[in-house]
């Protein structure tokens, strides 16, 4: 018998499993997206400039209809634990310290890409679209513009918006919330 090499995925309970036994050193980026690790690139001054401004204008309009998650682990599949940039989650009374918030928790997620971008997009934005994230943004850092998703669907989102400097972007699940994209990435 010929058996040809394959991957071998790692599951959420082995991905923990390392994360418990100290498998990773403690200044390492990773991610598992589709039972891969993945190795994401270090936080710029630019990247991390918008996530902070991202935090102060959610944080400002927010109020308790929305908990705000910043760069914490989302569990997906049984395969699958990205770390979001932000995330306006559902209230939760344990505060999500039982688990991971899921898709079903999440009211907005935001990734903000300036290396990244071009993986952002064609996997973890189709990802977020399987598990049934209601909508999603894409920040480009480079372009200066915010991609809106919406409508998701096993094969990925059915609408696209691109919103550009002189746009307000509306949260469709909290619409009391108004974010100009240029005060994003100003």
């Amino acid at each position: 018998m010929n058996l040809a090499p394959h991957k071998y995925r790692v599951n959420l309970s082995e991905w923990h499993k390392m994360g418990q036994h100290n498998i990773f050193p403690p200044q390492a980026r990773v991610e598992l997206i589709e039972g891969e690790i993945i190795e994401m690139p270090p936080i710029g001054p630019t990247h991390a400039g918008c996530v902070f401004n991202l935090i102060e204008l959610l944080a400002s309009q927010k109020g308790k209809m929305a908990a705000l998650n910043v760069q914490n682990p989302i569990q997906l599949s049984d395969f699958s634990e990205p770390e979001p940039d932000v995330v306006l989650l559902r209230p939760s009374p344990q505060l999500y310290k039982v688990g991971h918030p899921t898709a079903a928790d999440i009211l907005l997620l935001i990734e903000v890409s300036d290396t990244s971008v071009n993986y952002d997009r064609d996997t973890k934005i189709p990802l977020y679209a399987r598990d049934g994230i209601i909508e999603c943004w894409l920040v480009d850092v480079g372009a200066r513009t915010v991609e809106v998703y919406l409508n998701p669907t096993q094969h990925g989102y059915t609408e696209k918006r691109l919103f550009q400097l002189k746009q307000t972007l509306i949260p469709t699940q909290l619409p009391h919330i108004k974010i100009p994209v240029s005060d994003i990435c100003v």
